[in-house]
């Protein structure tokens, strides 16, 4: 695609090796469209803001999802080392969330499809049941300079399909630990000789799990959740020599977090954390080591921390890292950054069209919900390159005083660099030209770069 701003075509061409030349020129246009789009993304609805509704070929858009060849995964990579090289300065540890997200879906092509827990329309009290496909996504947990706050930017993103989808085809049905593994694997493959920390919710507090990550030959630390009537003990004592049978896994049983919170004794250090919305919270924190046993399950050694607020502000919780020797502060400050994923998911929903698309290949949908959320990444990317240590522009109202600038601020930003693109990609040499007043033309365009 001709016209490019020249500040991102270096970040586009680094994925061009993973198409064929016929495939990458289509898939550019999507990639534009697809930020270009407003309301659904559905490649019909990229045709038509790239100018393309005449094209008689538009069937070659659709083959990019569901019939050319090319590597997801291969594409992940590249965005993943592009982030890192951007973000996260080589002395530092590059810190990864995890998490599963619902997309809404229906229909009887779509076979991965269960019944799940709606996260977002569920509470304590109320349970929302909802149709629809699980995935699991990773991100990168950096800070954004121009955004003056920690962002969670999707790399890579599966499809975990649900039990019934397996017991059809016959196959072992693996649960979010079982593809979390694999992820964290892969991650590591992907990032050697770097210090890797991953963050999650208690779904991810498993055995199994941490094990894995902490025994690999280069460790991956592991921050979680931890159950407060978890079977912790003491380490297992040196063996003597000529002492029988199998080795010892543990020592003395220690005091469940239920009973050190209850303990007047526990000794509780003072601190104060960044926490959430980028602000900081004084808490008092109590931490130790211990190993997490459970006969016929690996042993994982950890550090645990105790966080409550003064005053009773804040329910009692315990956190886990599977490298005791990380401080218990740092540890907190990791964890809480887990919820940018959250923030990630709502903002992809909102303004990136997740849950619009209308694949219904398997093939296609495999690719285009990981695509859009990797569409994330790769705005803030391409804003990154744009601004060149400059601000970013945030929009303003009298009723509505925004203090930093948002995705959709990065977003319109981006669009606006963008439209000259998509309004000459197909325009013959002597367009019809127009005159409007100045003011519509502001209007028009602020208009179509807010919108969701």
């Amino acid at each position: 695609m001709r016209d490019l701003p020249p500040a991102i075509v270096p970040v586009l061409r680094r994925f061009e090796s993973v198409f064929s030349e016929r495939v990458w020129e289509w898939a550019q246009v999507l990639v534009v469209g697809a930020i270009l789009a407003p309301g659904k993304r559905t490649v019909t609805a990229v045709l038509r803001v790239m100018g393309l509704s005449p094209e008689r070929q538009f069937q070659n858009y659709h083959r990019v999802l569901n019939r050319a060849v090319w590597s997801s995964r291969a594409v992940s990579r590249i965005l993943l080392l592009a982030l890192v090289r951007v973000f996260v300065p080589a002395e530092e540890p590059i810190v990864v969330g995890i998490d599963d997200h619902i997309e809404r879906r229906r229909g009887r092509a779509i076979a991965a499809k269960g019944i799940y827990r709606d996260a977002v329309r569920s509470s304590r009290s109320f349970f929302v049941k909802t149709s629809g496909l699980r995935w699991l996504s990773m991100q990168v947990l950096v800070p954004v300079g121009w955004a003056q706050r920690v962002w969670g930017l999707p790399f890579l993103t599966v499809l975990a399909p649900s039990e019934r989808y397996a017991q059809t085809r016959g196959r072992r049905h693996k649960t979010l630990a079982d593809w979390a593994r694999q992820m964290i694997k892969q991650l590591r493959r992907w990032l050697p000789g770097r210090a890797l920390v991953v963050v999650a919710d208690s779904t991810y507090a498993v055995r199994e799990l941490l094990a894995a990550g902490a025994g690999l030959p280069e460790p991956v630390t592991l921050v979680t959740r931890l159950r407060l009537d978890a079977a912790l003990y003491e380490p297992a004592p040196a063996r003597q020599p000529g002492t029988r049978g199998a080795p010892r896994k543990k020592g003395d049983r220690q005091p469940s977090l239920t009973q050190r919170l209850a303990d007047s004794t526990t000794h509780w250090e003072p601190a104060t954390v960044r926490w959430y919305a980028g602000g900081t919270r004084r808490v008092a924190l109590a931490s130790g080591t211990a190993v997490w046993y459970h006969p016929g399950l690996p042993v994982v050694p950890l550090r645990w921390v105790l966080v409550r607020a003064p005053e009773g502000e804040l329910e009692p919780q315990a956190l886990l890292s599977t490298d005791p020797s990380v401080p218990p502060r740092q540890i907190v400050e990791w964890f809480v950054l887990r919820w940018q994923l959250e923030v990630t998911f709502e903002e992809a929903r909102a303004h990136l069209g997740i849950e619009t698309q209308r694949q219904w290949s398997d093939l296609a949908i495999l690719r285009t919900t990981p695509a859009l959320l990797g569409l994330f990444s790769l705005v803030t990317l391409f804003a990154h390159q744009l601004l060149d240590a400059q601000p970013l522009p945030v929009r303003q109202a009298a009723w509505y005083t925004k203090t930093l600038p948002t995705f959709a601020d990065t977003l319109a930003f981006l669009r606006q660099q963008l439209w000259p693109v998509s309004i000459s990609y197909l325009s013959p040499a002597e367009p019809e030209m127009v005159e409007i007043p100045r003011a519509l033309l502001d209007r028009l365009t602020a208009t179509l770069a807010f919108a969701a």
